[in-house]
């Protein structure tokens, strides 16, 4: 996993532009043309009440991108929130788990927080895996909170807190 660069944009692009790319439980993304996600990149704005959005792309050893995972600060409560995804033929393989693993290790050395959330669709069941391998609980249902695929969906929502967390289970903390 590594920070989002400007190299990433086409990858980037790719991803979320094409419905079959992303997964059958996100919600259809307005499509942007590569000019404009340059724009975006280069110089973020706020999403909805969204600030401090930070993206990341998922990569296996050889360097092939597999997805992306981001932490973004939900306002005015100044919540913590993660999101990822991963390309349709590497789910199942652990990569989310790690991704997700290795963000959480990162916000809770690096930031500080509390608490670290995250929503899924109520039928995806192997994000929800994912969240609760990592540690974060479920904390209920949120209805008609998501739209996918022409249709308003409920969605779980899950947390995850510094004191359930404790310690780094991938990183480490370092010493200068």
């Amino acid at each position: 996993m590594r920070v989002m660069e400007k190299d990433d944009l086409d990858f980037y692009w790719e991803f979320w532009n094409n419905i079959d790319f992303y997964g059958q439980y996100e919600s259809i993304m307005p499509q942007l043309s590569k000019t404009e996600m340059q724009k975006r990149f280069e110089a973020p704005t706020p999403f909805f009440t969204v600030t401090e959005w930070t993206r990341f792309i998922v990569e296996k050893k050889d360097g092939t991108k597999i997805g992306g995972i981001n932490h973004f600060l939900v306002q005015p409560y100044g919540v913590t929130e993660i999101g990822y995804a991963l390309v349709s033929g590497e789910r199942g393989k652990g990569y989310g788990t790690e991704a997700v693993q290795i963000m959480v290790d990162y916000l809770f050395l690096t930031k500080d927080i509390v608490r670290i959330q995250a929503t899924t669709d109520v039928r995806n069941m192997p994000s929800q895996r994912v969240l609760e391998k990592v540690g974060f609980r479920k904390e209920g249902t949120l209805r008609k909170s998501g739209f996918t695929r022409g249709e308003l969906t409920d969605e779980c929502i899950y947390s995850i807190l510094r004191e359930e967390w404790k310690e780094p289970k991938i990183l480490t903390k370092t010493t200068s």
